[in-house]
């Protein structure tokens, strides 16, 4: 994986409207306490410690996020309205819109998780990338029962994933400071998770 050639530093539609609808999620209040350096509401904050959940389609990123955001951690998912789409049916990171999501500063742990192109240009701002994997059976039991996004159900999306397999996931490796196997209960997957970054 390499990172995209830089651009022109324009900041596209899509993104732009991402940026406005996630602030626009937040209160005046909120805004106040979020951008002032480190003070939360009048309080001190450590710095915060962001974690990265990246892997292939099918390892379980989504379900991981939405479990650690039901525990009441601070946890996003770029597939829900964090990336703008590419020509070739991909999808790419709103770097403008990341870059405010990574710049908050609300609490103690930020999780994020995604697996696009672009991502490596945050690498260096995440304090623990953890890979999802597994193998390349259940990855596709996974996309063909899942309901909640529709890519990898095509047989030129699976190929893709495949590809990606071979040629992605061993740069994500490389990349991570940590792999989980994502074949044990969500919940145990979730706890490993909590354990590694010591949240």
């Amino acid at each position: 994986m390499t990172q995209n050639p830089a651009t022109d530093g324009s900041i596209s539609a899509a993104c732009t409207k991402a940026i406005v609808d996630r602030l626009a999620q937040m209160s005046c209040r909120q805004l106040h306490c979020s951008f002032t350096a480190n003070r939360v509401c009048g309080r001190r904050l450590a710095t915060v410690k962001r974690v990265l959940l990246t892997g292939m389609s099918g390892t379980g990123k989504s379900s991981v996020i939405g479990a650690l955001a039901a525990r009441g951690n601070k946890a996003v998912d770029t597939d829900d309205g964090w990336c703008e789409p590419l020509p070739d049916g991909r999808q790419k990171w709103c770097e403008d819109a990341i870059e405010q999501l990574l710049a908050i500063e609300d609490a103690d742990v930020l999780f994020v998780a995604g697996c696009e192109e672009n991502q490596v240009r945050f690498h260096p701002r995440f304090d623990s990338i953890i890979l999802l994997s597994a193998p390349a059976g259940i990855l596709a039991e996974r996309l063909a029962s899942r309901t909640g996004n529709p890519y990898g159900k095509t047989p030129g999306e699976l190929r893709r994933v495949f590809d990606d397999l071979q040629a992605v996931e061993p740069l994500l490796r490389k990349a991570a400071h940590y792999e989980i196997r994502t074949t044990m209960p969500l919940s145990e997957v979730v706890t490993a998770v909590l354990r590694l970054v010591g949240a």
